[in-house]
């Protein structure tokens, strides 16, 4: 968690995003570039699609630039002094590739993002950019809806499928953990098409070697509902997910869990998406 990136639109979840960011790269000694994208609705494409024709007048970026310019200004004053490195910056062109593009060019290896939640119509139809670079992005997500002080985060719940090939998934989140000090709370949903005793999931745990954990199996045919419902009984102060990014109709019909619970729980959730 050395180098951060934080989109911004200024609403209330972004803004806390920056001051959680901030803290983290206070803690490990890292750095935070805070971006804000002003979104070029696409009219229709040129030659070939990577030739965008953006139905924007310059005038009006230009206003849009400044404006975000001096909003960030008055975020600076309200942070006051720092002692990390804090970058503004404002770019340009479809939100969510604008901040993807940004992200890999950046080599940044955490994002952190505020979320609304979202639900109904919107949600089905639509869905987040959080949503989006929850399921895109190369690097680790913190999904959040209000900064958490990062000492209170001593409990972390990891939602698993007993999948034995997320390596690299497995050690990112031992550094996420060894980053807080917290405990790991394992859990596996029985759910009516999948069930597993005790044994296999404690096979799993020994096979990643994982230290400062419990296990716990609970039963839900509706498995954000059951991770929700675990987090609370056990008071969770941060979600740990590993999400495989489907695409097209695959997403569409199936969704994703990590993504509806990032969509629906008021905890920091840290993402992470399998790499194939």
């Amino acid at each position: 968690m050395k180098k951060i990136v934080v989109p911004c639109d200024f609403s209330e979840p972004s803004l806390e995003a920056v001051k959680f960011a901030i803290d983290l790269a206070t803690q490990s000694g890292g750095s935070v570039a805070v971006v804000k994208v002003i979104d070029l609705p696409i009219l229709a494409y040129g030659a070939s699609i990577d030739m965008p024709i953006y139905n924007f007048s310059p005038n009006l970026l230009k206003e849009l630039e400044e404006d975000a310019k001096s909003s960030f200004e008055k975020l600076k004053q309200k942070l006051g002094k720092l002692s990390v490195t804090v970058t503004f910056s404002v770019i340009s062109g479809p939100t969510f590739t604008m901040i993807q593009d940004f992200i890999d060019e950046g080599k940044f290896d955490l994002v952190v993002m505020g979320t609304h939640g979202a639900t109904g119509l919107a949600e089905f139809f639509v869905g987040s950019n959080t949503e989006k670079v929850v399921r895109f992005s190369n690097v680790p997500v913190i999904a959040i809806r209000k900064a958490t002080p990062l000492s209170t985060i001593k409990n972390i719940v990891f939602p698993t499928y007993l999948q034995y090939d997320q390596d690299d998934f497995v050690k990112n989140l031992k550094s996420l953990q060894k980053y807080f000090k917290a405990r790991l709370h394992i859990l596996y949903l029985n759910t009516p098409s999948s069930f597993i005793n005790d044994s296999e999931l404690g096979k799993y745990a020994a096979h990643y070697g994982f230290e400062d954990y419990t296990l716990a199996i609970r039963h839900n045919r509706h498995e954000p509902d059951g991770i929700v419902s675990y987090a609370e009984e056990i008071k969770a102060d941060m979600l740990a997910m590993a999400t495989h990014g489907r695409k097209g109709l695959a997403h569409f019909i199936r969704g994703s869990i990590t993504e509806d619970v990032v969509n629906h729980i008021p905890l920091p959730i840290w993402t992470y998406r399998i790499k194939k």
